[in-house]
């Protein structure tokens, strides 16, 4: 079974390579990693997918506590939960088949984002089957080219525990008002 995980770290070079290899170490395998920054700055999430079961779900969400860069983890597979992809697609169409692929595209409810003499280039976002299935309408036609980022999840609604009261707890800065200015290191 997939397991979703949202782990919080302190962003700082290094850090995803240690959560990387703590996963890997415990022979998991990772079916998604997506990272990027949160509201928070200087903190950035990861949202890791990996297939196991319910007893290694719990053994890898202890393991990645011990790591020193992170500051929270949330198994978010039993909660009500969104999750999305986005894939970039490029397409051969030209004639008769770019109409078609562009009636398509409207009826997945996805994007042309560039268009040549020889292609199209899509962007669509949404559940990991709903992008499978544009791929497959799409294949005919000629899928030259496509990339995917991964599946990136929040849960619904505010959760357990408060937003901060869980900053207070852990130590980190009380948010401004503002919003304050978030960083681009690395992660």
């Amino acid at each position: 079974m997939l397991h979703t995980f949202a782990v919080y770290v302190d962003n700082k070079p290094g850090v995803l390579n240690r959560v990387a290899s703590l996963v890997r170490r415990r022979a998991f395998n990772i079916e998604s990693l997506t990272v990027g920054h949160t509201e928070t700055a200087g903190v950035s999430r990861m949202t890791v997918v990996v297939d196991t079961d319910e007893y290694g779900a719990r053994r890898l969400e202890a393991h990645l506590h011990k790591v020193v860069p992170v500051r929270r983890v949330d198994n978010i597979t039993a909660s009500p939960s969104i999750s999305r992809d986005l894939a970039l697609i490029k397409v051969a169409a030209t004639g008769d088949a770019r109409t078609h692929v562009m009636q398509l595209v409207d009826v997945y409810r996805a994007r042309i984002i560039d268009v040549s003499p020889e292609s199209l280039v899509i962007e669509t976002t949404g559940t990991e089957d709903k992008i499978d299935s544009l791929l497959e309408v799409l294949r005919p036609y000629g899928v030259m080219e496509m990339v995917r980022t991964g599946r990136v999840a929040m849960a619904r609604g505010t959760g357990a525990i408060d937003k901060t009261a869980r900053q207070t707890a852990q130590g980190a800065p009380e948010p401004t008002s503002a919003g304050g200015d978030v960083s681009h290191g690395s992660v």
